[in-house]
């Protein structure tokens, strides 16, 4: 049953990507098109603007915690009402842990100041 399943979802997965390879459009160079600017117009200069790599860093941090959060809500509910083993205590202060070292490094090597 389960070699039936994937032999079905590897043929249509083919067919399709074998559709999309045929009916799929073909771009063609045009200057116009390729350019940063929809008007036509050569840019005057560069058209890249500069990226803080300290902001980018700050933002994976903050998802990295933001992520924890969500996962740290429901294990201390489930905490405060004995429903965890062991086994998740272990788990879920092993990941507090972790998290704790990460975030103790970062401070160490300096990437959560701002200025130099």
């Amino acid at each position: 049953m389960i070699l039936v399943s994937v032999i079905c979802s590897s043929i249509i997965g083919l067919v399709v990507f074998w559709l999309g390879l045929m009916i799929s459009f073909r771009s063609i160079d045009v200057k116009g098109l390729s350019s940063p600017f929809e008007c036509g117009f050569d840019p005057m200069g560069s058209s890249r603007i500069g990226f803080s790599l300290r902001f980018f860093l700050i933002m994976i941090l903050f998802v990295i915690f933001d992520f924890e959060t969500v996962l740290l809500i429901p294990s201390v509910m489930w905490l405060s009402e004995g429903l965890m083993s062991n086994w998740s205590v272990f788990c879920f202060v092993s990941f507090l842990t972790m998290l704790l070292v990460g975030a103790l490094f970062e401070l160490w090597k300096g990437a959560l100041q701002w200025k130099d």
